[in-house]
């Protein structure tokens, strides 16, 4: 069996701006941006970058080829597409590892270094690992030998999809396309609307999961009968921390929507997709639907953070309310001792036992306020919250 090509990609949002920054990037080492010039020149020497292109196919995109006979495309909504353009079947598992290594060891982290700068990325989702979808391109391939291929890569079949031009048998990760007598740029065009439609879901799905996560921890804090006043700081930090992330998060999930609308309308214009879209053009929908899902949950998951928020709020002004009420019984008691000096003294006089008697009056001062604010620490109030029943979803 002839295999010609192995693709991987991924996808995150950007736009045309981001894409002009990269162009400048590739092509001379350039930036506007506040970073150093001698780690953009290190990262992009490990790229081995050779021709570059800048062309219009639906969206602006950017293509270059490179010293590891790796192409790579990226288009200027952020989805990126890498072609390994010497593979075989006897270098197949090699030839993955190249292109993945490339994605994951030269081109991501130079990109992860030019747009350093600004909004961050939530911790939640960094250093997530990615599973990547691997496009390994056959040539008239009979049934028989891309069975054989997919039984030495996945355990079972997950879809199959067959038209005149091109078939699609597909696992877990692995997807094998057949080309009867397309050329690469269909096959690509397909590739390319795949990796979009796999990385939005896988997206939205990471977003789902980390509203559980968040949404769980926030509950963890809220659960609490009582709480030292000790603990009340420990507790507003980390739901402060949760607000941030999930403003984060929800900054993201909003710009979402735009993307699956332009991508659905350059897929539908374009002829050589009309067959795979009579199949699966209902997925622009689905993902649509499940985006506003998501977007519901985050707005569950905000209200969910700003009541604990408030809760918390008002305890710490409660802690705040009797700490100035222990303080003003210490002032008073030091002011009341003043006042009985004053009284049975016809005139103040500078001896030996008014000295030692004001600074027993300090220290009784000083350790009265200790006492008193270890006791506001170890005190326990109460967190009165509404209780749900978490059975129901």
């Amino acid at each position: 069996m002839k295999i010609s090509n192995v693709y991987i990609g991924g996808w995150f949002q950007r736009t045309m701006l981001q894409l002009t920054e990269i162009y400048d990037f590739l092509r001379e080492c350039k930036t506007k941006l506040d970073l150093e010039q001698e780690k953009l020149e290190a990262y992009r020497k490990e790229l081995g970058i050779g021709r570059i292109d800048y062309g219009v196919s639906g969206e602006e995109y950017i293509e270059f080829t490179t010293a590891y006979k790796i192409s790579v495309k990226i288009f200027e909504d952020g989805l990126i597409v890498l072609n390994n353009q010497n593979a075989s079947e006897d270098t197949l598992f090699a030839d993955i590892d190249q292109v993945t290594d490339y994605y994951e060891n030269k081109l991501s982290p130079a990109f992860n270094y030019l747009f350093s700068l600004g909004a961050p990325v939530p911790k939640e989702l960094a250093n997530i690992e990615n599973v990547y979808p691997y496009f390994i391109v056959c040539d008239n391939a009979t049934d028989e030998e891309l069975s054989d291929t997919l039984s030495r890569t996945e355990k079972q079949k997950y879809f199959e999809f067959r038209s005149e031009n091109y078939d699609v048998i597909r696992g877990d990760k692995y997807y094998f396309i057949n080309n009867k007598k397309k050329s690469n740029e269909n096959i690509e065009r397909y590739i390319e609307e795949q990796i979009f439609i796999r990385e939005f879901k896988g997206q939205m799905h990471r977003y789902l999961n980390l509203h559980r996560i968040i949404w769980e921890k926030i509950d963890a804090i809220k659960a609490k009968l009582n709480v030292k006043g000790s603990e009340i700081l420990k507790f507003t930090s980390q739901l402060e921390g949760y607000s941030k992330t999930i403003n984060l998060i929800d900054g993201r999930i909003n710009q979402m929507g735009t993307y699956i609308t332009t991508r659905e309308k350059i897929a539908k214009s374009d002829a050589e997709l009309s067959q795979f879209l009579a199949i699966s053009g209902y997925r622009y929908e689905t993902l649509r639907d499940t985006l506003d899902y998501i977007k519901y949950l985050w707005d569950m998951t905000q209200t969910h953070v700003l009541s604990a928020q408030k809760l918390f709020n008002g305890i710490k002004a409660d802690v705040t309310s009797k700490s100035v009420d222990s303080l003003t019984i210490v002032t008073s008691m030091s002011a009341g001792a003043s006042i009985i000096g004053l009284l049975t003294n016809s005139a103040p006089e500078f001896t030996t036992f008014g000295v030692i008697y004001f600074f027993v009056l300090a220290l009784l001062g000083y350790f009265s306020t200790k006492i008193l604010s270890m006791i506001s620490k170890k005190r326990k109030y109460e967190v009165s919250d509404i209780e749900y029943d978490k059975n129901i979803k």
